[in-house]
């Protein structure tokens, strides 16, 4: 697997839109796309760590190319307070359980 693991920060008032930007995003069959993942920390609930896991790297770099990401990018941007801090890479799972 793929992907990108994000530091960011949700505008105030906006977390609930940005909860609907991703639950969206899952419903494009995007090919390759596997799963996103938020991490809303207990000291600023509006401060997350966004995890996005596509099938191969190919998958990630055509969805990440694509001009319908990168529409859907400038809305989600629109409700951050400044730009995500991106990390791309492998991804490797160690004794995940599937539910």
């Amino acid at each position: 697997m793929y992907g990108t693991v994000a530091r960011l920060r949700i505008r105030q008032g906006a977390e609930a839109q940005f909860s609907q930007h991703l639950r969206d995003f899952t419903t494009l069959n995007v090919p390759g796309f596997v799963a996103t993942y938020l991490y809303r920390t207990d000291a600023d609930p509006r401060e997350c760590y966004m995890a996005v896991l596509f099938e191969s790297k190919a998958a990630y770099v055509a969805n990440a190319e694509s001009p319908a990401q990168g529409a859907r990018y400038q809305q989600m941007r629109s409700l951050l307070e400044s730009d995500p801090d991106w990390h791309d890479g492998e991804v490797s799972s160690f004794g995940a359980v599937a539910r």
